[in-house]
Formats: C-alpha cells, structure tokens, sequence
C-alpha cells in the first residue's frame, strides 16, 4: 500500500508542480487509488511537506523537508525500506537504546511484541549487534541514519557515553560453532560467502565515494544487468573490485601468504579501469581527500616500509598459537599500518580492507563484510581519524568480526 513517504519522494524528485493524477503514474498504481493518493497529498500539506496551488503539488521547502529527503535517499541508497524506519516509535526505542552500552527487554517500556518488532527491523538493516538472543542482549549501532532517524523525529541526541566493549569470549564462542557448522555444510558457507561478497563490494566503494546503490550493485554482480542511467567507470569500478575480491577469497582457502606480489595484483585487478596506476606503487605525494589529518608515508619510504610490514606479517602468520585477542590486534595494526604506507596512488583503502579480511581468513576468521551500521564507526577510526587510533580500531573489529560470525552461523544453521 502506498504510504505519504512514498508520494513525498515522488513530489520531491519531480521537483516542478505536479498533479495527483501524475503522482498515481509514476507509483504505478492504479486509479482506483487515485483518491487515497489525493487524500495523502492533502495531508502532507496540512504537514507542511507540500504547497497546493491550484490543481498541483510541490515541495515546501525547509529543513525538515531537506532532512526527509536525505533519510529517504539514504535508505533507497542501501537498499533499506525507508517506510520501517520511518517511526516515530521506533526513533524513541533507538533513543533509549543508545544510552546502553547492551540492552534486554527489560531495559526498555515497550510490549514483547514491539520490542520483537523493533529489534528484528533494526537487524534485518544491520543497525543493531545481537550478541545473545537468550536472553535477547544487542547493542544499537551509532551512525548518520540512525542520528538523522532521531533529528527528523526531534529527539535531542544526548552526547554517548565511550563504551569499553570485550566481545572476545562471544567471538571464540561463535567460532567454535561455526567451525562445527562450516564442517558439515561447505556448499551452504559457499553461498553465504557469494552472497556477502557483494554487500562488501558495494559497502566498501561507498566508503570511497562511489555512487551506485545496492540494490544495483546486486543486479550488476549477481544478474548481470547493467542499469542505463550509471557511469561506465562506476560500473567498472564495481565489477574489478569484485574480481579482486573473489580472488583474494580463493588465495585465503589455499592458505597463500599475503606477498608485495600478491598486493600488487590484488589492486592491478581492482584498478584495472585506471590501467596507469593500476599494480604500480606510487612515486608522488598522496593525501586523502577530505582529511588533512591523515598523514601517509613518502614515496621513498614506501619500499622499505612494506617490507617491514611484511616481515612482521610473516613472523605473526608463522606463530603456531594466536588468540582471538591477537589475531585482532595484529589485524589493526597491520591495516592502519598498511593505509598509513598508502602505497598506491589511487585505491589505498579498499585494498587495505581487502588485505586485512585476508589476513583474518589465513587465522580461520572469516571476515565477510563490514555491516551497512559499523560502516560510519569504521571510517571514524581509520581513514577518516584525525589520529591514528588501533585501539579503537580492535574494538570495532570485534563488533565486526561478531556480527559477520552470527549472520553466517544464523545462516548455516
């Protein structure tokens, strides 16, 4: 059924005046629903949304109406039903769930049936970390859609508490069991993987500006359509960064030790759109846009400082007894360190994902994707930081790491 958030996108992306009966077109519904459309528009008038003038409709413009929009927009973008969302109850049960550092049922006023409600639409979108389910303990992800969610609804966003988090013993209990489950279901673990893959691949090119959403990502990559309104190098930049995935993924099961050869290749197949940087280490300065905080290595430091990597690397590979503890410690430091070397004039950060979801892999983690709701925090910590910070990097990766191994055990199960 049609809802008043589905008419306003309409009115809003038409940008001129617009009749009711054009409105019901471009829904693709039927006439019979020609008076509800009519009955909405009103309404979003009487809201403020809209101005009538005559027999047509238009955008009012405001905050409030520009603030609509992007929640909208982003939602579309991610391949998230804005119309769940787009609650004012469901804003109230986010707020109070932000001031916790984990929260049960008990936590928060609402019947077992809404919290059921609530708590299964924030997981289906990655907003949330169930890190139990009995009794139901989760922890509700802080970022831009869920600040936006509050702001639209006029909840006055408290500043959050830093919260120390220690997933380490959920994470050495899900592994366990996904190692049982993997055993007796490898196919069911290979279709998780292809499925995973591209959310990664649309989840990390967002991080670096690309445009395509989602929803087509998943038609470029698993049907192969190509929609016409998109750029040839977005498209491009999409279909190379998978290949360089699905090929990194294949080198992880055979158990290959990352190379300055193997890295090479690896971003050779993901920037093969830009043949003339594409595989070759950079021989000028680099900054990355948008942070001028963000200090990278020099030129002529970026050989030797590789090889250093690579040799700790090596030495860390090699240790015959790793703990979860460090395997994720180790899995900060080598990507910030790797991003801080920057070797590459271009695509720095997606290989720097790339290599450290191998890196996990070859220590028997397997490190999927990194949810749509960790994606703001992840940024905040590596690229986007004013200061390198692998502390706060261990603490996200446990977050990721948990919820990438309760998905995938969900799934085998």
């Amino acid at each position: 059924m049609v809802t008043k958030y589905d008419i306003f996108e309409v009115v809003y992306k038409h940008q001129a005046p617009i009749k009711p009966i054009e409105v019901t077109r471009m829904l693709n519904k039927y006439s019979s629903e020609y008076k509800n459309i009519y009955r909405i528009l009103n309404e979003l008038v009487k809201d403020n949304f809209l101005i009538k003038k005559e027999s047509r409709f238009k955008i009012n413009r405001s905050e409030k109406t520009e603030l609509l929009y992007q929640l909208i927009y982003y939602c579309t973008h991610n391949g998230i039903n804005y119309n769940f969302l787009l609650d004012k109850n469901l804003a109230e049960f986010i707020y109070e769930t932000l001031k916790k550092e984990e929260f049960q049922q008990k936590d928060i006023k609402v019947t077992p049936k809404i919290f059921k409600k609530y708590t299964e639409i924030l997981d289906k979108y990655s907003l949330i970390l169930i890190s139990s389910k009995k009794p139901l303990k989760a922890r509700i992800f802080d970022n831009t859609l869920t600040n936006n969610l509050l702001v639209y609804f006029g909840f006055k966003k408290k500043p959050r508490r830093k919260f120390t988090i220690n997933y380490l013993n959920e994470i050495e209990k899900e592994l366990s069991l996904y190692k049982r489950l993997r055993k007796k279901n490898e196919a069911g673990y290979q279709r998780i993987v292809n499925e995973f893959e591209i959310y990664f691949v649309q989840h990390s090119l967002s991080l670096e500006g690309n445009p395509i959403t989602l929803p087509d990502t998943i038609r470029i990559l698993k049907d192969e359509v190509i929609p016409g309104d998109l750029k040839n190098e977005d498209v491009e930049e999409v279909k190379n960064y998978q290949i360089a995935i699905l090929k990194m993924l294949k080198d992880a099961q055979k158990e290959n030790l990352l190379t300055k050869e193997s890295i090479l290749e690896y971003h050779r197949l993901a920037m093969i759109h830009k043949p003339k940087i594409a595989g070759q280490i950079r021989d000028k300065s680099v900054h990355i846009k948008g942070n001028p905080n963000f200090k990278t290595a020099k030129a002529s430091e970026i050989r030797q400082k590789l090889k250093t990597l690579l040799e700790k690397y090596n030495k860390f590979i090699k240790k015959k007894k790793s703990t979860i503890k460090d395997i994720i410690d180790f899995s900060s430091y080598f990507h910030n360190e790797f991003q801080y070397i920057h070797p590459f004039e271009d695509g720095n950060s997606r290989i720097t994902r790339l290599l450290a979801f191998h890196l996990l892999h070859l220590k028997g983690i397997p490190m999927l994707d990194i949810p749509f709701g960790l994606l703001d925090e992840y940024l905040s910590y590596t690229k986007g930081s004013k200061k390198r910070d692998d502390k706060q990097l261990f603490e996200n990766l446990q977050k990721i790491i948990l919820f990438n191994l309760k998905k995938i055990n969900e799934k085998l199960s």
